[in-house]
């Protein structure tokens, strides 16, 4: 029931999650993350090195070509990984977004995320899957402001269901990334991210990595200070799934009537239409 994926979609293809992982901090430089959170404490304009930097037109082009190749590359090697159970999560996210009435204490004519997780995940269960609201909290630090994050975990089986795999689904990815004083460059490398996301953790990792400090970057060339919860640090958290899981049961349409009535949930209402 699409629940599946060959052990090849796994990573045989391309190589192991170390590979990517390696492939990462070897283009990065591990101590890449630290050594940019020290700048963006400081004044750009009063760094003479970086001013350099920010002026050659040929090491910029580099950075930005480099980073958008990279990213490319990832999401290529995240798609063909379990693409038809990918696929078959793609179309019920669209049933989703088609059929979605806000059930909230001041509905929104127009739906809400709220409403579109549980709704997505409610009809996953009904498909078969096994699909999960995980919520991630963090508290407040000096570092850190607390909050918490809301998204959406499928478990998959191989063929032999010997692993289980978790596949995340982040209905509004591409405008987590979003901001409204970047650089054309850094606007150009998030349109070439998804709307929804859909696939393994390492994958997601692997983009912040690219994006964060593509973000670092454009805030560098604007002269604006760099938020913490732009650093990747700060961004790996709300994927993190620790505190709290809230769990969804699985079920089939025999379970309910082809007929208008409340989701598995209990938060939205939607024609359920037999499939």
């Amino acid at each position: 029931m699409g629940l599946r994926i060959g052990e090849k979609g796994l990573g045989e293809k391309y190589g192991c999650r170390d590979s990517l992982e390696d492939k990462i901090s070897l283009f990065f430089g591990e101590e890449d993350e630290e050594r940019l959170d020290r700048n963006s404490e400081g004044d750009w304009a009063d760094d003479e090195a970086a001013n350099n930097e920010l002026h050659d037109p040929i090491e910029r082009k580099e950075f930005w070509d480099s980073q958008e190749a990279l990213l490319l590359e990832i999401m290529e090697r995240c798609n063909s990984m379990g693409s038809k159970l990918r696929e078959e999560i793609g179309r019920v996210v669209e049933r989703a977004r088609e059929t979605l009435v806000c059930c909230c204490s001041k509905p929104n004519s127009g739906g809400c995320a709220l409403c579109l997780r549980r709704r997505v995940v409610d009809l996953l269960c009904l498909k078969g899957f096994s699909a999960s609201l995980r919520t991630s909290k963090w508290k407040h630090t000096s570092k850190f402001p607390g909050g918490s994050h809301e998204y959406i975990e499928v478990v998959a089986n191989t063929a032999g269901k010997k692993k289980h795999i978790p596949f995340l689904i982040e209905l509004e990815f591409r405008t987590e990334f979003e901001m409204a004083k970047a650089c054309d460059e850094y606007r150009k490398l998030i349109a070439q991210l998804p709307k929804t996301f859909i696939g393994k953790p390492d994958y997601l990792h692997a983009v912040l990595r690219v994006v964060c400090d593509a973000a670092k970057k454009s805030m560098k060339e604007k002269k604006i200070h760099m938020g913490p919860w732009r650093k990747r640090s700060f961004m790996q958290m709300k994927w993190s799934g620790y505190n709290d899981i809230k769990q969804h049961p699985a079920a089939t349409t025999q379970d309910l009537p082809p007929w208008n009535k409340l989701s598995l949930s209990g938060l939205t209402a939607a024609m359920l239409v037999a499939t």
